[in-house]
């Protein structure tokens, strides 16, 4: 990872835990320089990123002011961690960590409506933003799509993008969301504490024939998305009958 990357995700981390605040200002390039043992250059690159992101604003005669640790998501915008991003204006990124096929665990057999011991494929991936590594995804995918899924590249920033280009579309999407510890896995990987909590985002996809399409466990580094629910209240006021 870059030398400006690994300074932008410190200082999102120090945001997210409260060291640096929300409303605050940033301290000097220079001074951040000097902490951080870097060149200016490279700080102002670390500060582009996190702007870029949405976690800083410039304001003359003011500095660098922290906005949020978080970007927010949508839930329409769940299935597509790429094209999410791109919404947001960051690049995002993937590549494949481990992929292999094997027979269907009960828990993916009952997910993707499979009988138990169906083969399936199952691929873990590194997804950043702004090439900042921010979410480890683990998708087991159904006999039916695994072809289209072996056939993109290992690095490619959208399986979503791929899969429809293989005419392999999502019609409906659950969300399960809670918090996980890390394994020892998770922390190996996305470089936290083993047991650290991370914000994790079950997800599975059905295609237009009713089929399901892949079952995901992507989990999140604290400090590095926000999930967005709207409620609408009645247009008519509401009345109670009267006895």
């Amino acid at each position: 990872m870059s030398v400006y990357r690994e300074i932008a995700r410190d200082l999102s981390r120090r945001i997210a835990d409260g060291e640096l605040a929300i409303g605050a200002t940033l301290p000097p390039e220079a001074d951040l320089a000097q902490s951080y043992d870097v060149a200016r250059g490279t700080i102002r690159s670390a500060l582009s990123a996190l702007a870029r992101a949405g976690v800083i604003v410039s304001r003359r005669g003011t500095g660098w002011v922290i906005l949020s640790p978080l970007q927010d998501h949508g839930f329409g915008q769940l299935r597509s961690f790429a094209q999410w991003a791109r919404s947001r204006g960051m690049v995002p990124g993937g590549r494949v960590v481990a992929r292999a096929h094997g027979p269907a665990r009960r828990e993916e057999a009952e997910r993707l409506r499979l009988e138990r011991d169906a083969e399936v494929l199952r691929v873990v991936r590194m997804r950043s933003l702004d090439g900042t590594d921010v979410m480890l995804e683990r998708t087991t995918y159904a006999p039916w799509v695994m072809d289209a899924v072996e056939g993109l590249d290992a690095e490619t920033p959208s399986v979503t993008d791929g899969m429809d280009q293989a005419g392999i579309f999502a019609a409906r999407t659950e969300h399960t969301i809670d918090a996980v510890a890390a394994t020892s896995e998770d922390s190996r990987l996305l470089g936290v504490r083993r047991s650290s909590p991370l914000l994790r985002v079950l997800r599975v996809s059905q295609g237009r024939d009713g089929r399901t399409i892949e079952f995901a466990d992507d989990r999140y580094l604290p400090g590095t998305v926000a999930f967005q629910m709207q409620s609408t209240m009645p247009s008519t006021p509401l009345t109670r009958a009267m006895a």
